[in-house]
């Protein structure tokens, strides 16, 4: 799919994401989009949807504890589905631009 994208991949305007571009975002990042990292997306878009902005690993991991239990609300679980980090690979496949600081993923 033809939208605009940074130097480093990430969309330029997080409302052109698709599946299909996750899709071509992940097989870039060498990212096979299992059920496990297709929640954490879902999650990221879903919360950018209803506040306008891209939630903090630490709300994430909140969320992740009360939708799929204590052992997948840890920071060891995201960075074994996104192992270059939950700002670089996590937020890219879920169409977020660039984050300035890597501040998500404190």
């Amino acid at each position: 799919m033809d939208v605009q994208k940074d130097d480093d991949g990430f969309l330029l305007d997080p409302a052109d994401w698709t599946e299909e571009i996750a899709k071509e975002i992940a097989l870039k990042e060498k990212l096979e989009l299992t059920e496990d990292r297709w929640n954490l997306v879902r999650l990221i878009r879903d919360y950018y949807c209803e506040n306008g902005s891209v939630p903090e690993l630490r709300k994430v991991l909140k969320q992740l504890k009360s939708e799929l239990g204590p052992e997948k609300a840890t920071r060891k679980y995201v960075y074994a589905l996104f192992p270059y980090g939950y700002g670089q690979q996590g937020c890219k496949i879920a169409g977020m631009r660039q984050p300035k600081k890597l501040w998500l993923d404190l």
